[in-house]
């Protein structure tokens, strides 16, 4: 078995998407026997994509013109085909929620979420008119679907028609290495960051659907807490008015917003907070929970999207999104510390599930099962 994937989003970005490319190379080639190859197209005109390389794998790199152009072709035109370029594959993988133009093989795509049809009034409008205009013609496409939960796989089936045996819901991995960092490297965060008082932590992308005014609102309700408010996050579509609803609180002067924290020191950051709170509106999978949770902080969460389905196990859930109640939520977990160390441990149980040898593995056998 010939096995084709469009590691693209790998080179271009480290989170989200690009992320789940990166992990997925680091551990696929371990399931590549003597009959098969895997084969990692992307385009690197700018040669940036040698890191990318897995035990098993062929690099298939194109580098006689800029990405740009061909995939503004792929957009526009329907054009040229990506076997065209990639060569030829039994499976294609594409892991970015779209099946460019394709004219043999089967066709695999990863769609993380479909936010941008539940919720398009929070989508970014050119993103939102590019998967809009593709995604139909994508999910007939596909020969087999890979969700990050069970929860999508159902927004999909609802959503787009998709019947339930053409999805295949694979939990996605956190890095073995993630854990609680030992108590000089979170002091050194502090110093670091200029984090003095104890705190309550919130990481996302400032977008709505992650619902940062509703926690300041409810920080500003919050009795009892002589503390901050932090919100970790790289700035994104609509971010102007949560930044906005940041200056004009009158708790601002104890809430922080760091725009970008270097990844050596995220552990420590999620170690070094009270409480990991996340009212997100939506998520199709939710890594920051289950990161906090992997470093030995209790999280409190909504019950919306995948949450209840993903983090659920290992988190205190808010069925409501009512600011008085969750102030009232965390509250109580601040003033208990027995329920917030019961919840640690919940929570340090709960990531035990989530690896990418086990997503990898998952993801193998759905290209064996498309080409059978």
């Amino acid at each position: 078995m010939i096995v084709c994937m469009d590691i693209q989003a790998g080179v271009a970005q480290r989170a989200g998407v690009g992320r789940y490319v990166q992990k997925l190379v680091e551990h696929l080639g371990q399931f590549v026997t003597a009959n098969d190859a895997l084969r990692l197209f992307y385009f690197d005109f700018q040669r940036q994509g040698q890191s990318l390389s897995a035990a098993g794998a062929e690099l298939r790199p194109c580098r006689w013109l800029p990405g740009r152009y061909i995939q503004t072709a792929w957009k526009r035109l329907h054009f040229p085909p990506f076997d065209w370029l990639a060569g030829a594959a039994d499976v294609y993988h594409f892991p970015n929620f779209i099946i460019p133009p394709l004219t043999r093989g089967k066709a695999v795509v990863t769609i993380h979420d479909v936010s941008f049809l539940r919720f398009p009034e929070a989508a970014e409008p050119r993103n939102l008119a590019y998967l809009t205009a593709k995604i139909r013609n994508t999910v007939a496409r596909a020969d087999a679907i890979i969700t990050d939960s069970a929860f999508s796989g159902r927004e999909i089936q609802e959503l787009l028609g998709v019947p339930a045996e053409k999805i295949h819901p694979i939990l996605l991995g956190l890095p073995s290495d993630l854990r609680r960092p030992d108590a000089p490297a979170i002091t050194a965060m502090r110093q670091r960051l200029g984090l003095a008082r104890p705190y309550l932590l919130s990481l996302g992308t400032l977008e709505p659907r992650k619902n940062f005014p509703f926690l300041i609102e409810t920080f500003e309700r919050l009795k009892g807490f002589d503390g901050d408010l932090v919100i970790a996050g790289m700035k994104g579509w609509k971010y102007e008015p949560i930044l906005a609803r940041v200056k004009n609180s009158p708790q601002a002067a104890r809430i922080r917003y760091l725009e970008y924290v270097p990844e050596e020191q995220l552990a420590a950051l999620y170690a070094g907070a009270e409480l990991f709170v996340f009212p997100s509106l939506y998520e199709g999978f939710g890594f920051t929970p289950l990161e906090a949770m992997a470093c030995g902080t209790p999280a409190l969460i909504s019950a919306n999207g995948s949450l209840p389905e993903v983090c659920g196990g290992g988190a205190e859930l808010v069925p409501e999104l009512n600011a008085e109640r969750w102030a009232q939520c965390i509250a109580a977990l601040l003033g208990d510390s027995a329920a917030r160390a019961a919840l640690v441990q919940r929570g340090l149980a709960h990531v035990q599930r989530f690896n990418w040898a086990a997503a990898a593995r998952q993801t193998w056998a759905v290209y064996r099962q498309v080409v059978a």
